[in-house]
């Protein structure tokens, strides 16, 4: 970032340094959250830790920006992978988030909380998130660095 010499546009200089850093903040927040959630939808045979038989629990994966998310508790089909879990409307959902908003994500299967207790799969993945975080922040910094 450059700055201006003169005196008159010093606030100018401040104003634009505070967007471009609020910028960066937003983008290392949304980033960290898509790892830490992709990280709790790791299936175990890609080194995770949520157990995926017919894929309800995975792609009941529910999440809301402001208020806690719904959708259905079970599945009806019991078939191996019948259930696959789409990323993107997370992306498109965080790509809405900014300062001061409470993002929401969890499961809505019934079983969900059972499995939480057995399997770890998002508090192991809450336990990265300092790692996380300063990872994004590394790239963020190394990216500018270019």
């Amino acid at each position: 970032m450059k700055f201006r010499r003169s005196n008159n546009f010093i606030q100018a200089d401040i104003d634009e340094f505070i967007k471009v850093s609020e910028k960066r903040m937003i983008a290392v927040m949304q980033q960290s959250i898509q790892d830490v959630v992709n990280e709790a939808q790791q299936p175990i045979t890609k080194g995770g830790r949520m157990r995926v038989d017919t894929g309800f629990l995975r792609s009941s994966g529910q999440h809301s920006i402001g208020s806690i998310p719904t959708g259905p508790t079970k599945g009806e089909n019991k078939l191996p992978n019948s259930y696959q879990y789409d990323s993107g409307p997370l992306i498109t959902t965080l790509s809405k988030l900014k300062f001061g908003d409470v993002f929401f994500f969890g499961w809505t299967a019934g079983y969900a909380e059972v499995r939480e207790v057995y399997d770890g799969f998002l508090g192991g993945a809450l336990q990265n998130w300092a790692r996380i975080v300063a990872f994004q922040t590394d790239s963020l910094r190394n990216r500018i660095k270019k």
